[in-house]
């Protein structure tokens, strides 16, 4: 084969893998930027505005996060996830000694059965057990709002990863089909500089 021919081959061929990787770029990019500009609408939309320092808690001025992005309006995935985790999360902990929604169904269910005996039998206690149960009660269902908004915001969070991930592919896509394209020019510079007789691989017909 000729070497002429060979190397309009090898370059066609990156030219064409850096066409197909500059679109991929750009498919990445456009998946990026609607991942974005959706976390930063729907959040946007809640209108969540993280508290000034001077109204942060002790306990909240531990959180770095909290810190910097105080008194701002939450727009981005990485203060979805600082107020989830950090505020939601520091707060839910609080409100039953640690225990979740979950744990609470258990003690709810039991103070259920024992308010439902107490009207039955007349139990002076009664009203000591209905009031231990709306205690309860209470907070599974601020335990209930917190760990489900909690759980929404995590999930913006993690969408805007996804987008970030996909900027990132496509800046390494973007990169790799300009060397391809490089390589390809150098490759069609080659070719027009070489003979179109010499062989790439000529045999030596010499004999000792």
């Amino acid at each position: 084969m000729k070497r002429r021919t060979l190397d309009i081959m090898f370059s066609a061929g990156g030219l064409v893998l850096a066409v197909l990787l500059l679109i991929v770029g750009i498919v990445l990019t456009s998946n990026a930027s609607f991942a974005k500009n959706y976390v930063g609408d729907q959040l946007s939309q809640q209108h969540i505005t993280f508290a000034t320092v001077d109204k942060l808690t002790a306990n909240e001025k531990n959180s770095a996060c909290l810190v910097q992005y105080a008194g701002q309006n939450m727009t981005t995935g990485k203060q979805a996830e600082c107020y989830a985790n950090e505020f939601i999360g520091l707060h839910v902990k609080s409100i039953a000694g640690g225990k979740t929604y979950a744990d609470l169904g258990v003690p709810q269910s039991a103070l259920q059965a024992q308010v439902a005996a107490a009207q039955k039998s007349n139990d002076p206690n009664l009203a000591d057990l209905q009031k231990q149960l709306a205690t309860v009660t209470a907070q599974r269902e601020t335990l209930f709002k917190g760990e489900t908004l909690r759980g929404l915001l995590l999930t913006s969070y993690g969408f805007s990863v996804f987008g970030d991930k996909a900027g990132q592919a496509a800046l390494v896509s973007y990169l790799a089909a300009l060397l391809l394209a490089l390589l390809s020019v150098a490759g069609f510079a080659h070719a027009l500089s070489t003979p179109k007789t010499r062989a790439f691989a000529p045999t030596d017909n010499t004999r000792e």
